[in-house]
């Protein structure tokens, strides 16, 4: 590995990494380019960077995986846990060689990028983060009971998809508690630490409209927090709004994404696409 995150070359990868009780799907694409390694949505497969890693091309090592208990991963004791996800992504590097990466976060993702980002500055080439680590004190009492009603409701639904790895090896209240796990971290006494530590360049696409769940102007509430961030941390800049919604945005603004990588690569020498 080079001082400015250039892997040595390695040939493609598609298998199973050990970690404690489980094992993670992977895909290695190889080659000598900067290591890049993609974190999922909370419900998501690697399969939803494929359109970002295509229009990246081969110039890059992109490097995915499927969470524990999600597409092709195997299920473990603690499939929900923040900090277990966490550990998985430098089991993960460790199990490829890679000593130094770039990270990029969808969703749930964005705060693991976020976090290990903030913990691990010698070993970070940088940070996307798409759609989320955004420090907004949104969840409450209400808000776990809404949490835990709509996952009770989605149940039947989600077990007749699960052979499909459309959703997860989850029960409702495990993936109910990852959500309310994940509220009480975007809470801006926590998450706000977290990214003003963050030292290297860093760079959040925002999308438009509604997430799943949310209700009324709360995801954009969410979206507003983040000129704050920004100003306070010149290592963090926030890329111009796309107009995909937040579910949407790997489908359809993957170009935005893509750009977002070359820039915290290069900082100052990427051209922003016009959106």
């Amino acid at each position: 590995m080079t001082k400015n995150g250039t892997s040595s070359h390695h040939s493609p990868w598609t298998g199973m990494v050990p970690v404690d009780d489980t094992a993670l799907a992977v895909t290695d694409t190889g080659g000598p380019g900067t290591p890049v390694v993609y974190l999922n949505g909370h419900v998501a497969t690697q399969g939803y960077w494929r359109r970002v890693l295509a229009e990246l091309g081969p110039g890059w090592r992109h490097i995915t995986y499927d969470m524990r208990a999600r597409g092709k991963s195997k299920r473990s004791a603690d499939p929900n846990s923040f900090e277990t996800h966490l550990r998985d992504v430098d089991a993960v590097l460790a199990a490829r060689g890679v000593d130094r990466a770039l990270v990029v976060g969808w969703s749930y993702g964005a705060f693991l990028a976020a976090h290990w980002a903030s913990r691990n500055p010698g070993r970070t080439v940088g940070a996307v983060l798409v759609e989320g680590a955004q420090p907004d004190d949104w969840l409450d009492e209400a808000m776990e009971q809404r949490i835990r009603k709509l996952f009770r409701r989605l149940s039947p639904i989600m077990l007749l998809l699960r052979p499909t790895g459309l959703t997860p090896r989850m029960s409702a209240a495990q993936i109910a508690n990852s959500n309310i796990e994940l509220g009480k971290l975007a809470r801006a006494r926590n998450l706000g630490p977290v990214l003003d530590h963050i030292t290297v360049p860093t760079r959040y696409v925002i999308a438009s409209g509604k997430s799943f769940g949310s209700k009324g102007d709360e995801q954009e509430r969410h979206r507003a927090t983040l000129p704050a961030v920004a100003a306070r941390n010149p290592h963090i800049t926030i890329h111009p709004k796309v107009t995909s919604t937040h579910a949407s945005i790997l489908k359809k603004d993957f170009r935005a994404v893509a750009a977002a990588v070359r820039e915290v690569a290069a900082p100052g020498r990427a051209k922003v696409p016009k959106t």
